[in-house]
């Protein structure tokens, strides 16, 4: 079942693809639909029936295998992937039948252009390397399925290639990917260097080990644990779009709206925090690494939240919404409690990707029409999408009933990552930057409400009096998605953060894993120790190869690697971190804190946008710089396009002007047409013809070989 889950997205791709010209344009949307639809239903029998104590591997095939190096391509069952699996599946199903109403004419191709078998190539393409991804039983095939989604995003995302601006933004995103991924793998070398494993069983049981260890890199000594778990994370921070990695998210969404539903929304972005949270038994003995995490999770959750409050592209507004809240989730992975960080991932793409859709409802009424300014008064026209994106906004904002459990999906995940953020914090800098970024959230998602649907209609009137409802085919994924933005947190909250039992069981921690940890962790410093008091007795079992080897720095973590056990369970917790239990005692002002952020965005977006809609105006011209400081995405392309692009062009122009054009091409002309001629010419004046000439030169050759064989005594 797994296998199918797996590559029945890969045989759908394959056949769409290539053969869609035996079954047809149709017969390749059925087929790559109907295929996701049965992984998405075979996905939540595994998520309902799974035994999360016991690991389930199912072998693949073999692959790279030398030494202790096994690279064998295994699903791994657990219930982070399972979690994953569910996320992926049922959101790409929905966007494959959403796309099948959203695609069927595109103003960017020509009538008679094949596209759709293409296009739903791609999606099913993308599918398959994200369950890779997730299924991943060792770090190499993570990385396959790492890269992969790289490729497939880079094919979505400019699928409109006639497009100058898509397949610039195609480009940015794979580029700015590649820096992150760059310290991923670095990680994963790191990780292999020590360890002499990427199993993941392999690495979890190294990871106390690790904890004790230096390394060297770029000239200084590092913690192990801290040096290998902060160059994973960068290339969390390239894939899921954090602070400084983060450029290229906005920009993605030149590709057709389904692709930001399916990529940028709910999958590909979140692979980030899916990954520290799989990482979490290095993770946890990281501390430095962890605080970073803290600190860059909270500051892109603000930063974010900033740039949307002006942003008029409704595209751009919930692409700038998903980046904050992937930094909500890495704040909650970095506090420790993993379990708050995909509570939040499963909450949000539900209630994200039906934003997203609605959006690309909006659109498709609008005939193409993406600024915001130009909506207005559309409650009436699409009242279907109304409801749906008034859901998904009710879901993010974060509304419920305080101090219940009773909410949207949004209400209930992020109140547990603030208050998860408080207790990890103490009420510090990751605390106040969510609570901040919440009340941001909250106007600029009922802004983008306000502008689209209510007030009168600007714009183009033509536009507005064309304004329709979007086909069945695209409102029936709004209202599957609409029950995971109401019903995903109420359902799940008591395994996502309840107590600890009820944690511990839904995630397969066995209830004596705490005390097990801490004696297995005591129990490899005793081990350490009494190694070392061996080392210097001279114990007569103990030779000097066994000597040599315990005294090389990696034994340990390579020991442990390979007899050490690995932590059970999907998720691991330091027996020192009580987060979580701290979490749920906070003080009430703390736990209605989100609540009110929510209510005053509220308040000053009908303030803005119903009540006076003459502030927007009078705000960006008082307040000229800020405004711009924040429509400008606080000039993060134009810095880097100065730091590096402009001396990435200027050494590029400097090498082909100089290097190839005047030294190279310069080089060969100027041999070619100068020299080679020259001796040319002085060899042709020796070619008289005159018989005296050639004897002179014969008599001055024999005179010079008689004066070398004298002077050199004939010796060679």
């Amino acid at each position: 079942m797994e296998s199918f889950i797996l590559f029945a997205p890969l045989f759908g791709a394959l056949v769409a693809g290539f053969g869609w010209r035996v079954i047809g344009e149709k017969g390749a949307q059925w087929l790559t639909t109907g295929l996701l639809f049965w992984s998405c239903f075979l996905s939540w029998i595994v998520f309902i029936g799974l035994d999360a104590e016991q690991v389930k591997q199912v072998h693949v095939l073999d692959f790279i295998q030398s030494g202790h190096l096994d690279t064998a391509w295994s699903i791994r069952v657990d219930r982070l992937t399972a979690i994953m699996l569910i996320v992926v599946t049922s959101v790409s199903a929905l966007v494959h039948l959403y796309s099948m109403g959203y695609m069927a004419h595109d103003e960017n191709w020509k009538e008679g252009e094949h596209y759709k078998a293409r296009f739903f190539a791609y999606l099913s393409f993308f599918t398959f390397t994200m369950l890779m991804l997730v299924t991943a039983d060792n770090l190499l095939q993570m990385f396959f399925g790492w890269e992969g989604v790289g490729v497939a995003s880079y094919l979505l995302i400019g699928f409109y290639y006639k497009k100058p601006s898509a397949n610039a933004a195609a480009m940015k995103a794979f580029v700015v990917n590649r820096v992150g991924d760059f310290g991923f793998l670095l990680g994963i070398f790191g990780i292999y260097m020590l360890t002499d494993s990427i199993k993941f069983d392999d690495i979890f049981a190294a990871a106390p080990a690790l904890a004790d260890m230096t390394i060297t890199f770029l000239w200084r000594d590092w913690n192990a644990a801290n040096l290998l778990a902060f160059l994973l994370f960068i290339g969390a921070m390239g894939k899921s779009a954090q602070l400084f990695l983060h450029t290229w998210l906005p920009d993605a969404m030149e590709g057709p709206t389904p692709v930001s539903a399916l990529i940028h929304a709910a999958t590909m972005v979140t692979a980030g925090v899916f990954l520290v949270s799989r990482m979490s038994p290095l993770m946890e003995y990281a501390g430095d690494t962890k605080a970073f995490i803290v600190f860059l999770g909270a500051s892109t959750a603000f930063v974010a939240a900033t740039i949307g409050l002006v942003q008029n592209d409704i595209k751009r507004v919930i692409a700038y919404s998903t980046m904050s809240q992937l930094g909500y989730m890495f704040v909650a992975a970095g506090v420790g409690v993993y379990s708050v960080a995909m509570f939040h991932l499963f909450t949000h793409a539900f209630f994200k990707a039906m934003l997203f859709l609605g959006a690309g409802s909006v659109i498709h009424a609008m005939h193409h029409e993406q600024d915001m300014r130009n909506y207005g008064g559309l409650r009436k026209k699409i009242p279907y999408t109304f409801w749906a994106m008034m859901i998904g906004t009710l879901a993010i904002t974060g509304v419920g009933i305080p101090l219940t459990h009773i909410g949207f999906a949004g209400f209930l995940s992020k109140d547990a990552v603030i208050e998860s953020a408080y207790a990890g914090t103490a009420g510090g800098y990751g605390f106040w930057m969510l609570v901040v970024a919440a009340a941001l959230t909250s106007f600029y998602s009922w802004r983008l409400i306000f502008l689209t649907f209510y007030g009168e209609p600007r714009g183009n009137k033509h536009t507005h009096d064309h304004a329709h409802e979007s086909p069945m085919v695209m409102l029936i994924p709004l209202g599957v998605l609409s029950l995971g933005a109401i019903f995903a947190g109420m359902i799940w909250y008591g395994s996502f953060f309840g107590d600890h039992d009820q944690v511990n069981k839904f995630y397969g921690v066995p209830a004596h894993h705490a005390e097990h940890s801490e004696d297995h962790a005591e129990g490899h410093k005793d081990d350490h120790a009494e190694a070392k008091q061996d080392d210097h007795s001279h114990d007569a079992h103990w030779d000097e190869d066994h000597a040599a080897k315990h005294d090389d720095p990696a034994h340990a973590a390579v020991a442990m690697a390979h007899h050490g056990e690995a932590p059970k369970g999907a998720i691991f917790t330091h027996p020192d971190n009580h987060v979580m239990h701290d979490a749920h005692y906070v003080p009430t002002w703390v736990k209605v804190s989100p609540f009110i952020a929510m209510l005053s965005g509220l308040v000053m977006a009908l303030w803005f946008y119903i009540w006076n809609p003459s502030m927007p105006a009078k705000w960006a011209e008082s307040q000229r710089p800020l405004y711009l400081f924040l429509l400008n995405k606080w000039y993060f392309d134009e810095i880097y396009n100065f730091i590096f692009v402009r001396p990435a062009q200027a050494l590029g122009r400097f090498l082909w002007k100089r290097g190839d054009g005047d030294v190279i091409d310069g080089g060969i002309n100027g041999l070619a047409m100068g020299i080679v001629p020259w001796v040319t010419k002085l060899a042709g004046r020796a070619q008289s013809g005159y018989i005296f000439t050639y004897a002179l030169a014969m008599v001055l050759g024999i005179v010079v070989l008689i004066t070398w064989m004298t002077l050199s005594g004939g010796a060679h």
